[in-house]
């Protein structure tokens, strides 16, 4: 019981970072003061515990206990970087769990209570949300090989800042160089509402829906709002709301379910009364269970932007492009976390995950187990996000179980 309040204790403290007044919401984009602010409290909760903390090129952010020397590293943990006004939950719940998990197996070591083949490290990663740097998963994808360094810390925010100076500004920048990871696990609230609804205490996350995100930059001409005449105009904004309904359209052409979609950010220049708009920046994305059905609504897409660029007269530019296929993850890890619930009591079930989450990168370079505890009624990305402290608890302690394991080898021998 003293671990679990203890994890309790330190979740109302994070919580306090960021907290938007009057609400249960956080604000703590990365890099941000409030994201600066949280990692200096995480690290000193990491160097109580004996943890050594070391943060690398990207501003991942690690806390490492060695006690097999030379040995590789048992990895787990999510990120603490939120949406704005955003829900407390997201990422952050993954990164004190997987943190307490390792506090109470480093005591167990100790003891000589439990054995290891490997050794422990915690991560907090930078940029998961990429709500203010692009991609999202940047300091996994860094990490794992699939972004380059530099093309990251380049990256700029809405004001021009780089990632290397926001970085640079909280001094949360490191050297730290890569390590050997023996396997990785990342717990994290659903942001679905598919396991409240089933009564399912820890969700076994079996497959990534597939996902395909869009940049682009509609082009046409600055006017009057009123004096051009209608059919001398090129307005942006006008091609961006056709590009908008037209990936809606695209949903509403498949079985439910079975594609979503959505315009997520859209910056408008002039963006002035009485002004037809010469620029429009838009992000777009489509996500799948099906990597067939992401491929067709891709060439669906591209083939609507080409229309709405004759209907409209506007040029529409793709600047940039993300995504991943639905991909698996390992059964012979799905198992190991459903005997572990199995035995503990809990009710588990399989489930996808629609979202991305940095243990996608990480299932490429080290076997890898995702685990979900439910979202009151899905909300998520939201200040009404919420996850009761049983189902906080639950998953802690079954995540507990499964590093354990992980730490004695059995999920790479």
């Amino acid at each position: 019981m003293k671990h679990e309040e203890a994890f309790l204790e330190d979740w109302s403290e994070l919580a306090r970072f960021g907290a938007i007044r009057g609400t249960q919401g956080v604000y703590r984009q990365a890099a941000s003061e409030a994201d600066g602010k949280q990692r200096k409290w995480f690290a000193g909760l990491l160097q109580n515990y004996g943890f050594t903390v070391q943060r690398d090129a990207i501003g991942n952010q690690f806390g490492l206990l060695e006690v097999v020397p030379g040995a590789p590293y048992v990895l787990t943990g999510s990120h603490l970087d939120s949406q704005p006004t955003a829900g407390r939950f997201d990422g952050a719940y993954g990164v004190l769990a997987s943190a307490h998990a390792c506090f109470r197996i480093a005591e167990e070591l100790r003891s000589k209570q439990t054995t290891a083949l490997y050794n422990l490290a915690v991560v907090n990663w930078f940029n998961e949300e990429g709500s203010r740097f692009k991609p999202s998963m940047m300091g996994s994808g860094v990490f794992t090989g699939k972004l380059a360094l530099n093309s990251a810390l380049s990256a700029t925010d809405p004001h021009g800042i780089t990632a290397q100076e926001a970085l640079d500004k909280i001094n949360e920048r490191g050297s730290m160089k890569p390590f050997d990871v023996a396997s990785y696990a990342e717990i994290h609230v659903q942001q679905g509402r598919s396991m409240e609804e089933d009564g399912i205490s820890i969700g076994l996350v079996d497959a990534t829906w597939a996902a395909h995100k869009f940049e682009l930059k509609v082009v046409g001409d600055q006017a009057h709002s009123g004096a051009a005449l209608m059919e001398d105009r090129r307005d942006a904004l006008l091609g961006a709301a056709q590009l908008i309904v037209a990936a809606r359209e695209l949903t509403d052409s498949y079985a439910p379910g079975k594609l979503h979609t959505a315009c997520c950010e859209l910056y408008l220049y002039p963006n002035s009364p009485v002004t037809v708009a010469s620029e429009v920046d838009l992000h777009i994305d489509l996500r799948s269970p099906s990597a067939d059905v992401i491929r067709t609504a891709y060439a669906s897409f591209l083939s609507r932007i080409e229309a709405i660029k004759q209907q409209t007269k506007v040029d529409i530019e793709v600047t940039a492009e993300h995504k991943w296929d639905q991909n698996p993850y390992p059964n012979n890890g799905v198992e190991l976390a459903r005997r572990v619930a199995q035995e503990a009591g809990l009710s588990h079930d399989r489930v996808m995950t629609v979202a991305g989450h940095d243990s996608t990168n990480l299932k490429d370079i080290a076997p890898t187990i995702m685990l979900f505890v439910p979202s009151t009624e899905g909300i998520s990305h939201n200040v009404h996000e919420h996850t009761s402290d049983q189902d906080m608890i639950a998953g802690l302690n079954h995540l507990t179980g499964v590093v354990r394991r992980l730490v004695a080898g059995e999920f790479t021998q």
